[in-house]
């Protein structure tokens, strides 16, 4: 073995543990003696290192991540790109065999996803039939029609009446487990409902809405934390025909009151205040403030707030009568009023309707492959997408929901993750740069996963290496790009498919889209560009409440040959020389620095790596001389002593070294915390406006730089 690979590893642990380690990975290296000029024996290589790392887990370099890390990167070092990215984790006989996806594609006569992929956007009638039947999707009247396309608004399961909660509870036994839960306090005790416990608790939310004279159509308001009660009082204004309009519960009054005036929303339904990470947050007295409709509050707390007249506590809500019949209504009906991140302007108010839960369930069925039985874990809320998407997505395949009542940023959350059996965990990739810094994770193992997804933001390479790292490498990272206006994603992967670090491996099956350059022509392998929709879909939207839909999405888009009716999305995407795709952010996260475009996420992915920094956002200022000045603002970690000068000359070095040396920084101010919406997403808009209003940014850092 190399001596070079000696040094290196003398650089991440002491003397003796790198002779066991040379001693151990010899026979694997001896193997694959051309893994440096073959780009397949590099990829056996690293399968082989897996195997070897699990089997010397209980060894102190077994389980060491520098360790593994340093190989990864000795291992594909000098990779050809045009063969596309290293190969972290490859599907085994089993797993393909067990899939879903490949038991749908036999099902209908296919055994090449390629092709079924293809099948899946031509022939939609087909295709949304098969997945229709598998979900086991309940109609009081079937339709006579899949689909009906037009190239805006298509027309699905026309005919059809219809209530999307009675199909969340038809494909297990009611004995079987819907919900598994616990609190912060303690993360330990596990606490179990079964489906005919929580469907008996969504009729008491359905009977207690009709006993408040609510009506049919009326739209209210929720602003839960994700509890058991948030469950059912979802799925219970849904079945009531009523409609949901989710508020996320960080939204500040002005916030709150700008969403229950779009949708009309005539009750509302909050908690008093709850506790997260050991901090209090009040929760009713925003409600109050927003001028709110009626509220029904859930008391979280030791003692019941005092409310205002009219209001009502939960227990006084809730009926004791624990069955309801649904209201039947069409496919087009809504059940869910849900707002854009608003990162970018003010938000979009985006109906779901009842079709829509079919395209969460979908996608949570082919690509996170979830099966009846599964445990399906996401931090979330209802008031983002995400919320919603983890109910169908686990109750129409039959699955489990785990709840963490609290933070998901320390080891409680972990330890849950592993006690409650967790099959597939859904993240963000802050909450896993935060796990990997603070150490919280140290030592825990998640055997009982076989798939991870990643949504809302651009992920880091190392920092998913290191999260599949505490499932031992036996679990893909299913990358998953889409939007409230999608109802699920447009491109990810399944665990069929080769997976490697932060990229995604195909458009979700249903969908196709088309990514063009400056010019609208289609890019090259190695190209990047804007992310088009070229097909319609089962859960893509129709409407904006307050907006113009075709104004949004279809107007002015380019016309091709073939691809006639292109909607907008906005993503910015790189297409592999592999086929495979990078996400670079959004193209109006973009900025021109020294006359070349890059996108946000980029250079905070790049700036990401330094050691110092758990958080970075990046904005782009118009300077007078055109193009844009780079401006990063950097949360770091808790022991670091890093100057903002010292900082600045770091990440600037890293740009060159990654990016481009033109991209000059010019200035880092120092944060204790981003600003960010309900489901994470750092809200660079608002760091642009306070800088050019040379304002103080949010809870500075004593002594570091001001605006």
């Amino acid at each position: 073995m190399n001596t070079d690979l000696r040094l290196a590893l003398s650089c991440v642990t002491h003397h003796k543990e790198v002779i066991q380690v040379m001693e151990t990975l010899e026979a694997s290296f001896a193997k694959f003696p051309n893994f440096k000029t073959d780009n397949d024996a590099q990829v056996l290589l690293w399968l082989e290192l897996v195997s070897v790392f699990t089997l010397n887990r209980h060894k102190g370099w077994g389980c060491n991540f520098k360790i593994q890390r340093l190989l990864y990167q000795y291992v594909y070092h000098g990779r050809d790109k045009k063969v596309g990215p290293p190969i972290v984790w490859r599907p085994t006989v089993n797993v393909i065999n067990n899939s879903n996806v490949v038991k749908i594609m036999r099902q209908l006569g296919f055994n090449n996803y390629q092709n079924f992929h293809n099948f899946s956007v031509i022939k939609k009638d087909q295709f949304w039939r098969a997945i229709v039947d598998e979900l086991q999707i309940r109609f009081q009247h079937k339709p006579t029609q899949i689909v009906e396309i037009t190239p805006e608004k298509p027309k699905w399961l026309a005919g059809a009446s219809m209530n999307i909660v009675d199909s969340c509870f038809t494909k297990v036994p009611g004995s079987s487990i819907a919900i598994r839960f616990a609190t912060e306090t303690n993360s330990k005790l596990i606490q179990n409902v079964t489906y005919n416990e929580l469907d008996e608790m969504v009729s008491q939310v359905a009977n207690g809405l009709v006993a408040m004279k609510f009506k049919e159509g009326d739209a209210i308001s929720v602003m839960l934390p994700m509890t058991v009660e948030a469950v059912a009082l979802y799925l219970g204004i849904i079945k009531a025909g009523m409609v949901v309009v989710s508020v996320a519960d960080s939204f500040a009054a002005a916030e709150i009151e700008k969403r229950n005036t779009i949708s009309g929303a005539r009750g509302f339904f909050c908690v008093d205040s709850y506790v997260r990470a050991g901090k209090e947050t009040n929760i009713y007295s925003k409600v109050v403030e927003a001028h709110a409709p009626r509220a029904i509050v859930i008391s979280m707390g030791l003692n019941p707030p005092a409310l205002r007249q009219g209001d009502i506590l939960w227990k006084d809500f809730l009926s004791p009568k624990k069955t309801s019949s649904s209201v039947y209504v069409d496919p087009d009906s809504f059940i869910n009023i849900l707002f854009s991140s608003g990162t970018t302007g003010d938000p979009k108010a985006i109906p779901w309707v009842q079709s829509t839960p079919i395209k969460c369930a979908s996608d949570g069925m082919l690509h996170h492959d979830i099966h009846t039985g599964d445990v399906v874990c996401w931090p979330t809320n209802l008031g983002w997408m995400m919320g919603p998407w983890l109910i169908f997505a686990s109750l129409l395949n039959g699955a489990s929901i785990a709840l963490y009542y609290g933070a998901p940023t320390g080891r409680g959350f972990g330890e849950f993750v592993k006690d409650a059996s967790v099959t597939m965990l859904g993240v963000i990739p802050t909450i896993i740069k935060n796990w990997k810094s603070s150490k919280c994770m140290d030592g825990l193992s998640w055997p009982s996963i076989r798939a991870f997804s990643s949504t809302g933001e651009c992920s880091y390479a190392n920092d998913f290496l290191w999260l599949m790292s505490l499932a031992n490498y036996q679990a893909p990272v299913i990358e998953y790009c889409g939007g409230t206006e999608i109802g699920g994603g447009y491109l990810t992967g399944t665990v069929i498919h080769d997976a490697s670090l932060s990229t995604f491996t195909t458009p979700a099956l249903g969908l196709d889209f088309v990514i063009l350059d400056e010019t609208d022509q289609e890019v090259e392998p190695g190209q990047e560009g804007e992310v088009f929709l070229s097909s319609p879909s089962i859960g893509l939207s129709t409407m904006l409440l307050n907006r113009d839909h075709h104004k949004v999405y279809f107007k002015d888009t380019p016309s091709l040959k073939n691809h006639e009716n292109l909607r907008r999305h906005g993503d910015h995407i790189t297409l592999l020389h592999n086929g495979y795709y990078k996400a670079l952010g959004r193209v109006d996260d973009t900025m021109n620095l020294g006359g070349i475009k890059i996108s946000s996420a980029e250079l905070e992915r790049t700036m990401g790596l330094d050691e110092d920094v758990i958080e970075v956002a990046a904005i782009g200022i118009p300077n007078r001389k055109g193009g844009d000045n780079l401006i990063a603002f950097v949360v770091l970690k808790p022991d670091s002593v890093v100057t903002a000068s010292k900082l600045e000359y770091g990440l600037q070095i890293l740009i060159n070294k990654f990016l481009n040396p033109l991209f000059k920084l010019r200035k880092v101010v120092i944060l204790t915390e981003l600003p960010k919406t309900a489901s994470n997403k750092i809200m660079r808009k608002d760091l642009r406006d306070m800088w050019m209003q040379n304002g103080v940014q949010p809870k500075p850092v004593q002594g570091t730089a001001k605006l």
